[in-house]
């Protein structure tokens, strides 16, 4: 599918936009100041296959703290892209942690906190001074920033919107796309470009549309940023994970997205599986193998969910793959047609295997099907073997 054309932005060993793979990120749980532990967190995070991980940099001593997770890291021959979250105190925090990771992110609704004035309207010369303020709180950031080759993501809420925005825009998309946008004038006229947006929300059809907004307005406005995608705060379990995709998956097939993140309230390491599996199914990332299956019905003469157990223990780690398991030959050819390889049920305990469109072995006992599926594989070339745990 066509994707958003962005400009590639460098983060530590990866790369986000600018054509490149839609890169996986999470954040750490863990207390900052808690080296030993944040590093442990980072390390099992990455070996599950994330790409970038989030620090968060609450305090001056988080941000020290970040430095020695970073040294370790190093120690370990491990240097994992790291990003640090920022809000309050943004300027402090955000200079001293630009020099220990690949990405500073931070939130322009909190940047320069300013307490609610109860719906008593800005007067332009108000509005004029807020912005004057963010620019010169803002410069050190972005000098520290080009300084260690850092980038840095312009990261906006929907729950915490500045008071200026809520007032003049209210608490809308629009409001969230205006408060990016100036931020990034400012960058741009401190030429810094090196910059990463996202609009997130806990409600989707909030997400979605700001999101839609932010590149309409960008491409209006000549601006190629590449966006990270995330629907906030979605809970846990199933519905998180449905809520989550619904967000994400959206705006990816209509080609907006250059990183995501699933957001789930529980184990940071239950995220990852969530973000390649909605990439997989978009093909936009091939990790596993994809398998194709009917949901059974009356004419299916075997066990379907049993069968299609025993292929995936099979070939499940056959990456790149496409598999498919039918329980009749009624819709299952026609249905299977993009599969690279079919086990189709023929009834009387017998199946049949195909090559792409073509049955190659017409009558095989069920029993044996699993087996002579992975020799048919085997004799193509197309078999590894899998790897051994551990």
């Amino acid at each position: 599918m066509p994707r958003r054309r962005t400009r590639p932005v460098r983060v530590g060993s990866v790369t986000i936009g600018g054509g490149h793979p839609v890169v996986v990120q999470s954040m750490i749980t863990e207390h900052t100041r808690d080296v030993a532990a944040c590093v442990e967190a980072i390390l099992r995070l990455h070996r599950a296959g994330c790409e970038l991980v989030r620090v968060t940099a609450p305090t001056l001593n988080d941000a020290h703290a970040i430095g020695a997770i970073r040294a370790e890291l190093a120690r370990r021959g491990t240097p994992v892209p790291l990003a640090a979250d920022v809000h309050h105190e943004g300027t402090r925090i955000a200079v001293e942690v630009a020099k220990h990771v690949d990405k500073v992110r931070i939130n322009p609704g909190l940047f320069v906190f300013r307490k609610r004035r109860q719906g008593q309207e800005y007067t332009p010369e108000e509005a004029q001074a807020h912005r004057d303020e963010i620019e010169r709180d803002l410069l050190p950031v972005l000098e520290a920033c080009r300084a260690h080759g850092t980038a840095l993501r312009i990261g906006v809420n929907h729950g915490s919107l500045s008071d200026r925005m809520l007032m003049t825009y209210g608490d809308t998309p629009e409001g969230m796309v205006e408060s990016a946008l100036e931020f990034i004038r400012i960058c741009e006229k401190h030429d810094f470009r090196d910059l990463i947006l996202s609009l997130k929300a806990s409600r989707v059809p909030v997400m979605i549309e700001a999101n839609r907004l932010l590149a309409r307005r960008l491409a209006e406005l000549g601006m190629d940023y590449p966006i990270h995608l995330g629907v906030t705060e979605a809970g846990d379990g199933d519905y998180a994970r449905v809520k989550s995709t619904a967000g994400i998956a959206t705006l990816l097939a209509e080609g907006i997205g250059d990183t995501i993140r699933v957001s789930l309230s529980e184990d940071p390491i239950h995220e990852i599986p969530v973000c390649y599996d909605i990439l997989q199914a978009l093909g936009l990332r091939r990790t596993k193998t994809e398998f194709i299956a009917c949901p059974s019905c009356g004419r299916t003469r075997f066990d379907l969910p049993t069968v299609l157990a025993q292929v995936k223990a099979a070939t499940g780690h056959l990456a790149g793959l496409n598999i498919a398991v039918m329980g009749c030959i009624v819709n299952g050819p026609g249905e299977m047609a993009d599969a690279d390889y079919g086990y189709v049920g023929k009834g009387d305990g017998m199946i049949s295997l195909y090559r792409g469109r073509e049955m190659v072995k017409a009558s095989v006992p069920q029993e044996r099907g699993v087996e002579e599926l992975v020799r048919l594989i085997q004799a193509d070339g197309r078999w590894v073997e899998p790897k051994e745990e551990g």
